[in-house]
């Protein structure tokens, strides 16, 4: 009998039909929401759960769940899974990494250009029909050739962002947990490490890519805002709840800084109408990794963790080996 497995959002056919020659598939191709209870219900039974980052794996869905053996994710963040709870109910949690580096630095490089050089906002005045006459001092936004950019998470993303900056003959500092060996900050256009409050003080433009995590709630908040230039302009494609959305809207509304570009809110799809008010601010919907290919190759990858994690095998990215020992050694 084949394990019986939960797909929690739609995904490519081709996904399915990879799943399907492996176990019993319950999948949802209809992409409704579950809620907690919904999940739940639909858990029941189930030996692995193919989530995304919309699912929310708490410790009590966990044990609503006892035969659970897995849960892998289909992003490379995982904040939406109670990691210590999966790994004291025994559960092996996976991601998705590397797949999406340089197609969501991307998106962090088009969000730069967008805030800087106020696309949105012209385009805007375009399409309403405002555009009359050329004027020397219309939509003056700030240069990246030539500027300094600040980069807050220096990771792979983080280093993918780097490496662009290099065609724009760019100063490049960043901010890390750890600093970067001598080889990868040569790689990353000679980057130089900072203290976080340096940073703030000296870019021109700051990208945040660092994980989400309770240390790094509101990362950025009124106090950090302040320290930025008032030429400025910062985007976030990391996590929701990395800034603090609400001093980001009055930063903004009060010219603290210049602009900015967002991928990623807190409490998102219901993010801060506050938003929408602005002009100095360009807004995508959390598709930093939104490109076909890419979004093939994770929701692959998470296919392959829970056919490894079903089949006995160590899955290539599991996130808490320790659950392991807990389960004397054996998957």
């Amino acid at each position: 009998m084949k394990p019986k497995i939960l797909v929690t959002r739609a995904v490519f056919p081709e996904i399915i039909e990879l799943l399907s020659g492996h176990f019993e598939v319950e999948s949802n191709q209809a992409d409704e929401v579950y809620g907690e209870q919904e999940l739940r219900r639909r858990l029941q039974g189930k030996d692995g759960l193919f989530s995304n980052p919309t699912d929310r794996v708490s410790a009590e869905l966990l044990a609503g769940a006892p035969g659970l053996k897995a849960v892998c994710n289909m992003a490379v963040g995982y904040n939406n899974i109670d990691v210590a709870a999966a790994t004291a109910a025994g559960v092996m949690v996976t991601n998705t990494p590397d797949v999406l580096n340089e197609t969501t630095a991307d998106l962090g490089w088009a969000l730069l250009m967008a805030a800087a050089r106020r696309v949105t906002e012209s385009e805007h005045y375009l399409r309403g029909g405002l555009w009359k006459k050329w004027s020397y001092d219309g939509f003056l936004g700030a240069d990246v050739y030539g500027s300094t950019l600040g980069i807050v998470g220096m990771g792979r993303i983080g280093q993918a962002i780097a490496r662009r900056s290099i065609g724009f003959d760019m100063k490049v500092v960043y901010h890390n947990r750890s600093r970067l060996s001598a080889e990868q900050e040569a790689y990353a256009n000679n980057a130089q490490y900072l203290s976080k409050e340096e940073l703030l003080r000296s870019a021109d433009h700051v990208v945040l890519v660092l994980p989400y995590s309770p240390a790094s709630h509101h990362t950025i908040g009124a106090a950090e805002l302040a320290l930025m230039k008032p030429t400025a302009t910062l985007v976030n494609i990391a996590r929701g709840g990395i800034v603090d959305d609400a001093a980001l809207i009055d930063a903004l509304k009060k010219g603290t800084i210049a602009a900015a570009g967002l991928d990623v809110f807190e409490n998102e799809p219901a993010f801060n109408p506050g938003f929408l008010e602005l002009k100095n601010v360009a807004l995508t919907p959390h598709i930093g990794s939104a490109s076909r290919p890419t979004r093939m190759a994770m929701a692959s990858t998470a296919a392959k963790n829970l056919i490894a994690a079903m089949s006995g095998a160590v899955p290539p990215n599991l996130l808490n080996p320790e659950v392991l020992a807990k389960r004397g050694g054996h998957v």
